[in-house]
């Protein structure tokens, strides 16, 4: 735990239980801070009440009271509209911050040289993550991983001289974090996302680039327009402008068995790139690429049955994301896809639907996706994974293809089916692992 000593004897208003909300109080209680939580639900609060964390409704509460008011990030600040607690604290004229604002200030005041890395993108964030924490790891560094890609920030080892931490941020966490400064930024591309939550597209870029804006060193791959507009305002002596085809300097990614595709070509240059920054030699980078294992639900290979591979990218839940994925594979995809569509839906894929043998269709998505295959790609309405997997299986393994893939790669979200793309991935998993011949 990183106890925030930064906000000792201070009163916070911490809106939001869930699991880093959870982290947040406790790390408040434990630098001396006086805290009141409150959730919306009745599950947040149960189990604030199991650790303790002192309760208060601040529906009814009067936040001129507080110095602070905490906001979990998954609670709108801007869009569609505020949520009422963040009404209240700005009536009030207090600061609205996040966990992660609450650890920059505690590295601030504890330990301002202390290595930080923070990564974001609208994809390959989480891959890039924990690419660098490995790489970081395997040359002996002592290192934090965490932010959004799992362990709330403030459940980390608080920041010390020979300690980085490498840490995940989306938009939301972004948004409320006003003193970001890492040592290193990466921001790896800017691609329509959360657009309810942000309004514009321009809101959501200018967001991305307060990460990087910040930086003592800004790593960004200028692979798309709105990352090359924003490294051309980067001063040069500060910037580390980088594109897919870096990676080759480190790694193969073609021969690699979980990094496959440009886009892990982009990931692998960005990972090298911040490495770098932080001091690891040349080889101490490829070596630690070369063992990377890969994250769960991002191009993950589960296993074979026969000459079939199947692989979970469970985590790409818009077509940006499975662009990424069918690229990866020159043909034979047998592609499983659907759940809650992103705007847009998977027009813009069209250009890959070469690649497709045959797709097979589940949740809600279905007959929006199926007006866009149709005539284009063989297609199977199947409603839920296990049909799919059952079907996908039984035709990749008819086909004549050298190398048959049966790929799940959403282009959804998973919310009317799952209540998150692990859940989903993790049942493609189950499902795959009880087919008559599978093999790791």
């Amino acid at each position: 735990m990183t106890p925030v000593t930064s906000f000792r004897d201070k009163r916070v208003a911490v809106f939001g239980l869930g699991g880093s909300g959870l982290a947040t109080c406790e790390a408040l209680v434990a630098g001396g801070a006086h805290v009141t939580a409150w959730d919306d639900g009745e599950a947040g609060r149960e189990k604030a009440r199991a650790k303790s964390i002192p309760l208060g409704d601040l529906r009814n509460a009067d936040f001129t009271a507080f110095d602070a008011l905490v906001l979990a990030p998954g609670v709108p600040l801007t869009h569609p509209s505020p949520h009422w607690s963040v009404e209240k604290a700005r009536a009030a004229g207090i600061e609205i911050i996040g966990d992660l604002e609450l650890f920059c200030r505690e590295r601030e005041a504890i330990a301002p040289g202390a290595p930080f890395v923070a990564i974001t993108g609208t994809n390959g964030k989480s891959t890039t993550t924990a690419l660098i924490a490995h790489v970081l790891r395997q040359a002996g560094r002592d290192v934090q991983m965490g932010g959004n890609i799992g362990t709330a920030i403030l459940s980390l080892e608080p920041p010390a001289p020979g300690r980085v931490h490498v840490v995940e941020m989306s938009s939301f966490q972004i948004d409320l974090t006003p003193s970001l400064k890492p040592s290193v930024g990466v921001l790896l591309n800017v691609t329509p996302d959360h657009l309810d939550r942000h309004g514009t597209m321009e809101n959501y870029a200018a967001i991305k680039e307060r990460l990087v804006a910040g930086a003592e060193l800004a790593v960004v791959a200028v692979e798309d327009a709105w990352t090359k507009a924003i490294a051309a305002r980067i001063p040069p002596s500060r910037l580390g402008a980088i594109t897919a085809a870096d990676a080759a300097a480190y790694l193969d990614v073609s021969a690699h068995p979980v990094l496959r595709g440009r886009h892990n070509g982009q990931n692998v240059a960005a990972a090298a790139a911040a490495a770098a920054a932080v001091g690891l030699s040349r080889e101490q980078i490829a070596r630690g690429l070369s063992s990377f294992g890969g994250l769960a639900h991002r191009l993950e290979p589960i296993g074979r049955v026969g000459p079939v591979v199947f692989v979970n990218d469970s985590k790409a839940t818009n077509a940006d994301s499975t662009e990424k994925a069918l690229s990866s594979f020159s043909d034979g995809v047998f592609w499983i896809l659907g759940g809650k569509a992103k705007e847009g839906g998977i027009a813009p894929l069209e250009p890959l639907f070469a690649r497709v043998e045959k797709a097979y269709l589940i949740g809600d998505a279905t007959e929006a996706f199926a007006a866009t295959l149709d005539g284009t790609v063989p297609f199977e309405r199947c409603g839920t994974m296990d049909v799919a997997v059952a079907k996908a299986a039984q035709d990749a393994l008819a086909s004549k293809a050298p190398a048959p893939v049966v790929l799940l790669s959403p282009a959804c979200a998973s919310y009317d089916q799952y209540p998150n793309f692990e859940v989903r991935g993790d049942h493609f998993r189950t499902l795959v692992s009880a087919l008559p011949g599978f093999a790791r």
